[in-house]
């Protein structure tokens, strides 16, 4: 007889336990097969179908999740650099250099120092190349990705006014209406910051990092924008030029405003905006407006199903930035909302100044500027359906 099929028989429930054991051993393989990894730790499952087949979209490679803890100073240093070699033989690109100290810090940014910073440069400069220094360098590629979505469409080349008093020997005439120079505004071209803060130059507000805090109106959830603390009425700027997708009351936020790059990448969220006069009277749903533009007001709207409804205790602007790599993490589990409190710090550095027209009460910016990041004879996608926090 054999001895394993005598002990088999003779311990059924030994035998049971095997067998469950085997099977959970079986799945679990299965199952961490499924699973993709991001350099942050998180996990995410593909998206199966009815008949158990992977989604088209899951199909396709995109980045699952971004922690974005790249602080305002090393933002500001690797700006620096890029804008100070921008007609130099080498020309530094800021994300390239944030993407590699990602890389290096494991996205840690606590880490960050001006000497790391200042050593990739110099390699740059003398003559080496990015690809030759990323090399070994396993998640680069992702931190390139990740932060690019976030960071890229902030600074380049435009055309903005400035005042006479200011101009330089290459500057263009700014023409009035009617076809006559203006004397106090002219148009120069340059290359930096093109993004703004979202609240206008000359307005106080005050802020902290509140980014994943408790919140509980409607269902308990965390808190995935940046509270900037002002008055009713405080203009609200358009951060980067877009177009509206979004436009309307929301029980959460509100009166507010979606507005998506033209890369379609990110989807900046204003919200709790101004009771009877939400909106800049300029904005349409589908409307292209232009970074540094008024595009409403601070109020404190919100928290209700009835339009119009001031349920927030304290007046300031929820601003919201959503990383979209794919549409399918546009509404639902799979959306990517990153903390704002560092670049809004950044962002800081450039604040639209604004004037206000005492007959309308509408406040306009007064250097207008010319993105060539706006597309020509731009169409706007029909609007999707959802439901902002």
């Amino acid at each position: 007889m054999n001895p394993f099929k005598k002990s088999f028989t003779s311990f059924p429930v030994a035998r049971h336990h095997l067998i469950i054991y085997i099977e959970v051993v079986i799945l679990t393989f299965l199952l961490v097969s499924l699973f993709f990894i991001s350099p942050g730790g998180r996990f995410s499952f593909p998206v199966v179908n009815q008949e158990g087949k992977a989604s088209s979209s899951e199909a396709k490679k995109y980045v699952k999740w971004v922690d974005f803890n790249v602080t305002a100073r090393a933002m500001q240093e690797a700006f620096r650099y890029d804008v100070n070699t921008c007609q130099s033989q080498v020309h530094l690109n800021w994300v390239d250099l944030l993407a590699y100290l990602g890389a290096r810090y494991g996205g840690d940014f606590s880490r960050y120092s001006s000497k790391d910073l200042d050593s990739i440069a110099e390699q740059l400069l003398s003559g080496k190349t990015m690809e030759e220094l990323t090399g070994k360098m396993k998640y680069y590629t992702y931190y390139r990705e990740a932060y690019g979505a976030v960071l890229d469409g902030l600074v380049g080349q435009y055309e903005i006014q400035i005042p006479s008093a200011n101009a330089p020997l290459y500057a263009t005439p700014d023409l009035l209406p009617d076809g006559s120079v203006n004397p106090d505004k002219v148009w120069v071209t340059k290359y930096g910051l093109k993004g703004f803060s979202p609240i206008a130059k000359g307005f106080p507000y005050n802020d902290f990092d509140d980014f994943g805090t408790a919140r509980s109106y409607g269902f308990k959830r965390q808190h995935l924008g940046h509270d900037m603390m002002g008055q009713v009425g405080t203009p609200v700027i358009a951060v980067e030029s877009g177009y509206v997708e979004a436009i309307g009351w929301n029980q959460y936020g509100g009166w507010r405003l979606g507005i998506r790059s033209f890369d379609g990448k990110r989807y900046y969220y204003y919200a709790h905006l101004r009771k009877n006069y939400p909106y800049h009277k300029s904005l349409k749903q589908g409307g292209i407006v232009n970074a540094g533009d008024v595009i409403g007001y601070m109020g404190r709207t919100g928290y209700s199903r009835t339009e119009n409804t001031n349920n927030i205790n304290q007046p300031h602007l929820h601003f919201g930035l959503q990383l979209i790599f794919d549409e399918s993490q546009k509404e639902g589990n799979n959306e990517i909302w990153v903390d704002c409190y560092e670049l809004t710090k950044f962002l800081s550095m450039n604040r639209s100044e604004t004037v206000k027209n005492q007959e309308t009460k509408e406040y306009s910016r007064v250097y207008n500027m010319k993105d060539p990041g706006i597309p020509d004879n731009f169409v706007a996608p029909p609007p999707p359906l959802e439901e902002e926090q």
